[in-house]
């Protein structure tokens, strides 16, 4: 594994070795490592080893139909991702606003990233797990999801990232990412065998499903 290779320590196993005041240092880095990311451009929408799409919307839909597929797979109840994938081809047009296509983690955030256990405040040294990475919309990416999740130290991630665009087109779209993230969530949920969560985690994608109507 890569993790064997890279100096450093998971990050949830360290984090908390610190005081909480200096956690702003370690999301601080966060945002600049996302936007170092997020700054490279592809050369097409969807996963980096593909396939590849012409346009954001299809990749989207693409994905929301692949994740539907994987819960049809799973015996798990496909509909709500099935109605985010067509209310994202009813909304193509806001979708193709999105026309360079930015490179997407997939997965960073405290989970997948290493820290130097000898410092005196939090320091990343490695990042992992970029398997799930793909061109698109930056904003579609879960590091951003996880940024914006709660108010407390992780605020200071737009310090170094910069200002998120909340737009009516941003904040549209940024339903639509939720959906699917919620739908990769119910996967995973599902794989722990987390039936209580599962069951939760279809709760929330109706009410963002309602918030599209």
């Amino acid at each position: 594994m890569i993790q064997t290779h890279l100096d450093g320590v998971p990050a949830p196993e360290h984090l908390g070795a610190y005081p909480r005041t200096a956690w702003l240092a370690f999301f601080r880095q966060m945002g600049a490592i996302a936007r170092s990311v997020h700054d490279v451009r592809g050369p097409h929408f969807g996963p980096v080893g593909g396939p590849e799409h012409g346009t954001w919307s299809e990749a989207v839909i693409a994905s929301l139909e692949k994740i539907a597929a994987d819960l049809d797979g799973a015996g798990l109840d496909a509909g709500d991702v099935r109605k985010a994938a067509a209310v994202a081809t009813q909304g193509r047009a806001t979708l193709d606003e999105v026309t360079e296509p930015g490179l997407l983690t997939g997965g960073l955030w405290t989970v997948n990233t290493l820290l130097d256990p000898k410092t005196p405040e939090p320091v990343i040294s490695g990042v992992l797990d970029f398997d799930r990475a793909w061109f698109g919309d930056p904003a579609a990416d879960w590091t951003i999801r996880m940024a914006t999740a709660k108010e407390d130290e992780r605020t200071v991630f737009w310090e170094s990232y910069g200002a998120l665009d909340r737009s009516p087109a941003a904040v549209w779209r940024a339903r639509i990412y939720e959906a699917r993230h919620l739908g990769a969530i119910q996967l995973e949920r599902h794989r722990l065998a987390r039936t209580d969560a599962v069951r939760e985690s279809y709760d929330t994608l109706a009410n963002v499903l309602a918030g599209l109507a």
